[in-house]
């Protein structure tokens, strides 16, 4: 009985002595998954309208988590500026009659494109390009760009599409990039400034990107009317049948209401 005791003693110390071993291997290995897993923490940009019409929305991001990275989601608070987006996945007949009226009203904005429609749509980009609008980088193929996790795969969306820009237009891409779907991780942000890229999201935006599904021109203007606050950047896409139709009719509320148009190229000025 003493022998077997003995050996069951010498067990256990050994498997203490195993645990002890192994407890800070373990630990440093969870210590690193976790910080690992929340430097690449995906997000999708959110924002809510809570307050008083007029106001800047509440968004999901702070200021000084973005300001680092040259990422942003509105101009100067205090002007009435409104900067003019547009996402532009593919071409279905209703970008000429937006560029129509933004030259009718000598608004300049920025067209945030992908592959597709530089390779189905290169003289709407020249048309753009021609009338002093900025084209803007979506990447290439619209991935979830939160999957890109090394500088190189993450570069490779970014530089192809500048690249077909280039050869399309002749002129090298301004720096600024709209993440596909606004979804992002500060790894990203980071990966586009050590590119020299401007992260551009938004402060005004409303669902008007299914094309079997518009909005009412009544709704459309309500809620950018009513939205609508000094520096915001506002987001549309150039598939709206409704943005087309009532851009002209827009505009002019918004210089009646005593807004002008900036361009991206001041932010951060």
């Amino acid at each position: 009985m003493f022998v077997i005791v003995r050996k069951r003693h010498i067990l256990l110390i050994v498997l203490c002595c195993l645990l002890l071993i192994s407890a800070p291997i373990v630990y440093g290995r969870s210590k690193a998954q976790t910080k690992s897993v929340a430097a690449s923490a995906a997000a999708g940009w959110g924002l809510s309208f809570q307050g008083k019409d007029g106001n800047t929305p509440v968004i999901d991001a702070k200021d000084e988590d973005l300001k680092p990275y040259q990422a942003f989601y509105r101009g100067d608070p205090n002007k009435k500026v409104i900067y003019l987006t547009f996402d532009c996945g593919y071409e279905n007949g209703y970008t000429p009659a937006i560029l129509d009226a933004l030259k009718k009203h000598n608004v300049k904005a920025t067209f945030f494109v992908v592959g597709n429609y530089i390779n189905t749509s290169p003289d709407l980009v020249k048309r753009m390009v021609q009338e002093g609008h900025i084209v803007g980088n979506h990447t290439f193929h619209h991935p979830d760009m939160t999957k890109k996790t090394d500088q190189k795969a993450f570069a490779e969306e970014l530089d192809s599409l500048a690249a077909l820009y280039e050869k399309t237009t002749g002129q090298p891409m301004k720096k600024f990039y709209r993440p596909p779907e606004g979804r992002y991780t500060t790894q990203n942000l980071k990966m586009a400034n050590d590119m020299g890229y401007k992260t551009i999201f938004w402060s005004l935006a409303y669902v008007d990107w299914y094309v079997d599904k518009q909005p009412s021109h009544e709704e459309a203007m309500s809620k950018l009317t009513k939205r609508i606050h000094p520096g915001a950047i506002v987001l549309l896409h150039s598939t709206s049948k409704t943005n087309s139709e009532i851009l002209d009719e827009l505009l002019t509320k918004w210089e009646a209401d005593g807004y002008t148009f900036g361009t991206l190229e001041d932010m951060g000025k």
